[in-house]
């Protein structure tokens, strides 16, 4: 059987951002394991606030086309988020916002969603770990039809959390980013 591609897609754009790194730590985990990896930033694709009238009167813009091309090139998605308010960040949730409302010629809406393996995992600097915007990320993608596996990582207390050398140190953390890629590439595999 074939390795999947997994993207990576960190929902911070914030200089030295815990997710960002935890992102470049799980797209370094992936390819340890032999998969395709493609680590990606929301700053490559700028969208304004989704608005259903600018949707009606312009179109979907053509930085959430690319953004949903790029997820369908993949088998597998990892989205790292931080929390905002206890819930998804803004940028991200726009993102999903823009890409659930492309379908191109002989497909429907949202089948990039339904189509692959979804896997979350979240840094903050408390003790939840991005837990509760994991919970919300959860509820929006499973409402898009995505098939979001089970296991998640939620780092917390993020800013003791990596090396000089920007690895995390805890044996726990890194064992739970193993076993967070395992799963999605097990379940990337039998998608394809």
């Amino acid at each position: 059987m074939s390795a999947p591609k997994i993207l990576v897609i960190p929902g911070s754009l914030r200089t030295g951002s815990h997710n960002a790194k935890l992102a470049a730590v799980a797209a370094y985990e992936f390819a340890q394991a032999g998969v395709d990896v493609t680590r990606i930033s929301l700053a490559d694709f700028p969208l304004p606030i989704y608005d259903g009238d600018l949707q009606a009167k312009s179109g979907v813009p053509k930085h959430a086309i690319n953004l949903k091309r790029m997820i369908g090139a993949h088998h597998g998605v990892l989205i790292v988020s931080p929390e905002y308010n206890a819930s998804v960040p803004p940028l991200l949730k726009n993102a999903i916002d823009w890409v659930s409302r492309v379908h191109e010629l002989h497909e429907t809406r949202g089948d990039v969603f339904r189509n692959r393996a979804f896997a979350l995992a979240g840094a903050s600097q408390s003790r939840l770990g991005a837990a509760r915007a994991l919970q919300a990320l959860r509820l929006i993608l499973t409402s898009c039809h995505a098939n979001v596996i089970a296991s998640q990582l939620t780092l917390a207390f993020a800013d003791q959390a990596y090396d000089d050398m920007d690895t995390l140190k805890n044996e726990g953390d890194i064992a739970a980013l193993k076993e967070l890629a395992r799963q999605l590439i097990d379940i990337s595999q039998r998608m394809m």
